[in-house]
């Protein structure tokens, strides 16, 4: 089973550094033909995964068409807002009798505008392929050093090759769980970083631990409201897609999302911050999009709305939390 990884962010390169340590055939396909050469020289990604050797059987290629001659399976490692658009290009480079079987999201967002997760975008522009998402707890670096971690692999269908893709992405470093949950995997997916900017906040604030316990509490409360209005099973919040990375992402330090948010916590400007930054923060467009699809079905979600504000109104993340604790009282 051949894979082929398009995006070589720190993630796309985890992944697929992963699956070539795994013994799979795989080539990663950067986007920029400068990191191509680079990486291809040096056998490292010193922009996005410094430090981590690439493996001697992990391809580095060029051009998307040959890649794509013999893949059987592909992960789209691309931000969600550039989804659509990697979509179209793969489409374009298919060959016209493809061993293709599968495509794989690795993004975490909704599409702006549309609202559609990302399962549904590969859909309309790939209706003849098997699409699924895949996430969980994972920090690329450590994906890539051989940690231990475990994921949710999840398409709307279980099938052999679902299963076959299972086994070869599973090892002794990853364990990797199947789910026929999409909209739940995908939506816990999106709405953690949401609430990652949030845990963010509060440590840029210094609020302490109490606070932060408190507000992931209440954020996966919101995060199975919002899910469950949105068609997916509430019991996939309680997993490695909604939990399990809420934590993560939430508590770690090399969270993006997180980071972001303890920035906004001692005062800096949201929407300077992403005008300076490198890597993509998905939560930050995410924040609009469900702050959008909330309002339109009608969904409560206080906590959503409040780190909305702060986005895009300018509101101080200290009144965020002085409104949030002065809510109404109800039973838990």
């Amino acid at each position: 089973m051949n894979f082929v990884v398009i995006g070589a962010g720190a993630w796309g390169t985890a992944f697929a550094v992963h699956l070539a340590r795994n013994g799979r055939a795989v080539t990663l396909l950067p986007r920029r033909p400068e990191q191509v050469a680079a990486m291809n020289a040096s056998r490292e990604n010193a922009d996005y995964l410094p430090g981590i050797a690439l493996p001697d059987n992990l391809r580095i290629g060029t051009e998307l068409a040959p890649a794509l001659a013999d893949a059987a399976v592909v992960l789209l490692a691309c931000p969600s807002q550039v989804l659509r658009e990697t979509c179209l290009r793969l489409k374009a480079a298919l060959p016209a009798k493809t061993r293709l079987q599968f495509v794989i999201s690795l993004a975490k967002g909704l599409e702006l505008g549309t609202h559609l997760r990302p399962s549904q975008v590969m859909a309309e522009v790939l209706p003849d392929v098997l699409v699924g998402s895949i996430t969980g707890p994972t920090n690329a670096a450590e994906v890539a050093r051989g940690l231990p971690a475990a994921m949710v692999l999840a398409a709307v269908r279980e099938s052999g090759c679902v299963a076959e893709v299972q086994a070869a992405l599973s090892g002794t470093t990853l364990r990797v769980y199947t789910s026929t949950d999409l909209a739940g995997v995908e939506i816990g997916g999106c709405l953690k970083n949401v609430y990652a900017i949030a845990a963010g906040c509060c440590d840029g604030l210094k609020l302490g631990d109490n606070s932060k316990a408190a507000l992931l509490t209440r954020a996966l409360t919101e995060m199975v409201r919002v899910g469950t209005a949105l068609g997916a099973r509430a019991e996939t919040f309680y997993g490695l897609s909604g939990f399990g990375d809420l934590v993560a992402t939430c508590h770690g330090a090399w969270s993006r999302n997180r980071e972001f948010g303890q920035r906004l916590g001692e005062g800096a400007n949201a929407a300077g911050l992403i005008a300076h930054r490198k890597t993509v923060v998905e939560g930050y467009r995410t924040a609009a999009a469900f702050a959008d699809l909330c309002v339109e079905r009608g969904i409560e979600a206080p906590i959503l709305r409040e780190v909305h504000a702060i986005l895009y109104q300018g509101k101080a993340p200290a009144a965020v939390i002085a409104a949030l604790m002065t809510r109404g009282l109800k039973s838990e």
